[in-house]
């Protein structure tokens, strides 16, 4: 999976919104593939207008909690997008989590701009949905 930096440097070198469209259906691709059983109700985002789910599973053998996600959709650009979230979220602590802007970073990719009013609250949804979970994650070490 590419981090975040990779993903703002390519970003950087498309200037057409075209292009941008996409690298970020592409970065869908490059998810790895959702097992079936976890196409679940409980994994399903609400709030988003396509098909969205997030299967979270919780590392503690480093001491401080990171949550690791893996994410799926049922449409081309929602994938890249999900892809984009997990970037930003997967593989942190609670506290990195909730302490991540992911709107500043949607807001300078162009997404303000470019997205449909329901894709930018299907994205919204995601992140408040990751941001829940590192709340419960944090509450249950303490």
């Amino acid at each position: 999976m590419m981090t975040i930096d990779e993903i703002r440097e390519n970003f950087e070198l498309l200037d057409e919104w075209d292009d941008r469209y996409r690298y970020v259906i592409e970065l869908g691709r490059t998810l790895e593939t959702l097992p079936e059983e976890e196409h679940s109700a409980e994994n399903k985002v609400q709030g988003c207008v396509s098909q969205v789910w997030l299967s979270k599973r919780i590392d503690r053998s480093q001491g401080e909690p990171r949550i690791n996600y893996r994410g799926d959709s049922d449409a081309h650009i929602v994938r890249g997008l999900v892809a984009i979230v997990l970037a930003l979220y997967s593989g942190r602590t609670p506290k990195e989590i909730l302490g991540t802007d992911a709107l500043a970073v949607f807001e300078e990719f162009g997404f303000r701009e470019h997205l449909t009013p329901q894709r930018s609250n299907g994205l919204r949804a995601m992140v408040e949905r990751i941001k829940t979970d590192a709340r419960e994650a944090l509450a249950e070490a303490s």
